[in-house]
């Protein structure tokens, strides 16, 4: 007897975990590869972040909402940049945004609700959903319309079974950011639909160059009590393997994601709670440093990939990704004479060929498209680039 659960056969293994891992091996049986495609700074976290991790030995066990200084930090990091005022009990922390994200699917999905999520999203999205029993509804968003979600489309989607709208600005993987006046359309139509909740991923906020940063909970007041408010300090922090990120919202709702949590991880590392007090509390002035990088970063990748033949990339506006079309080497055929068929065959041919490794556009749930993080240093993000322009170039 199998002891895989039926509930597995509706997930996907991560496709950036994945191609993470092809990479590894090739580099253990020695290969040169560059790995543009993880969603990780490659910057050390400020050395005052993790000595208040391990100051006084916090080794012990903590609340499951996590100790009251974090929440209270956090409490105040959202009122102070965004005007948000929420009580301690309605924040909760977990072991990063993904399962914080994760932890409210669970708690409010009954089998069939739906969670309309507009693509190309982050690879967990959909599965998350469906692994908590409800339905993803999918609405792409094309490039023309900045890969965001038009009030139309989503007045659209909506049904009586839709409980959630989920929306991540900046994005993971294409960079938009959802201005104000975008997320207020996108309000406007929430409005008449008073059955739909919106989870607001902001883990990218403090990473954004040619756009401002709204979040839906501030610029709808009415829609606050809807909305949960996700963010934490892997990204703008370089704590991704601390694994802290936080939720803000309806106090029911806050209340059910700690029942699940308490069940499942009981919380997150007490070292890495306190870690994060002092990455919320003592004023992120690395955020501004980091942020810099990655524009020049930006703008050099950018530029290579647009000189690469098949190759088209818009200009992000925020989070550390570039997603460029590949629409134009799809049906060119390989030195060895096979044809590329889909951007998963390109990002192959990429790595086995030229040792880059990109994550396909499908695992976001948009092809033919292909991306590329610019959380690398700068020497490997060139020759990343060179070598992918060569790539495009070796193409008939």
């Amino acid at each position: 007897m199998s002891l895989g659960a039926e509930r597995l056969s509706v997930v996907r293994p991560s496709e950036t975990k994945a191609m993470a891992a092809r990479a590894a091996e090739l580099r253990d049986q020695g290969e040169d590869v560059i790995t543009p495609s993880a969603g990780e700074p490659d910057f050390d976290m400020p050395s005052a972040i993790s000595e208040a991790g391990i100051r006084d030995g916090r080794t012990k066990y903590t609340p499951v909402a996590e100790v009251k200084p974090l929440r209270e930090a956090i409490r105040k990091s959202l009122g102070r940049d965004h005007g948000l005022d929420y009580g301690i009990d309605q924040i909760t922390v977990g072991c990063g945004a993904k399962q914080v994200v994760f932890n409210a699917l669970l708690a409010s999905l009954d089998p069939g609700d739906e969670v309309v999520i507009p693509t190309p999203c982050s690879v967990s999205y959909p599965d998350m959903v469906a692994l908590a029993g409800g339905r993803p509804v999918l609405i792409p968003c094309d490039e023309f319309h900045g890969f965001k979600l038009r009030p139309k489309a989503l007045d659209v989607a909506i049904t009586p079974r839709t409980k959630w709208l989920i929306l991540n600005s900046p994005c993971n993987p294409t960079g938009a950011v959802y201005g104000r006046s975008e997320l207020l359309a996108l309000a406007e139509v929430l409005r008449r639909r008073p059955h739909v909740h919106v989870l607001s991923d902001d883990i990218y906020e403090k990473l954004t160059y040619s756009a401002a940063f709204a979040t839906m909970a501030a610029v709808a007041p009415d829609l606050y009590a809807r909305t949960l408010t996700v963010n934490g300090v892997s990204k703008a922090d370089a704590m991704t393997g601390w694994r802290v990120g936080y939720g803000a919202g309806p106090l029911a709702l806050i209340k059910a994601m700690n029942l699940v949590q308490g069940q499942t991880s009981s919380h997150t590392s007490s070292i890495s709670q306190y870690a994060a007090i002092e990455a919320l509390s003592g004023g992120r002035h690395h955020i501004e440093e980091f942020a810099s990088a990655f524009l020049e970063r930006r703008d050099v990748v950018i530029g290579k990939l647009n000189q690469a033949d098949g190759l088209s990339c818009r200009v992000p506006a925020g989070a550390f990704y570039a997603f460029p079309s590949c629409a134009g080497v799809i049906g060119k055929r390989k030195p060895d004479g096979k044809v590329i068929e889909t951007d998963a065959d390109f990002a192959t041919y990429l790595l086995g060929a030229f040792a880059v490794a990109v994550v396909p556009g499908s695992g976001f749930m948009a092809s033919p498209y292909i991306r590329i993080s610019y959380a690398s240093s700068l020497e490997d993000l060139t020759r990343a680039c060179d070598r992918i322009i060569a790539a495009c170039a070796a193409l008939s």
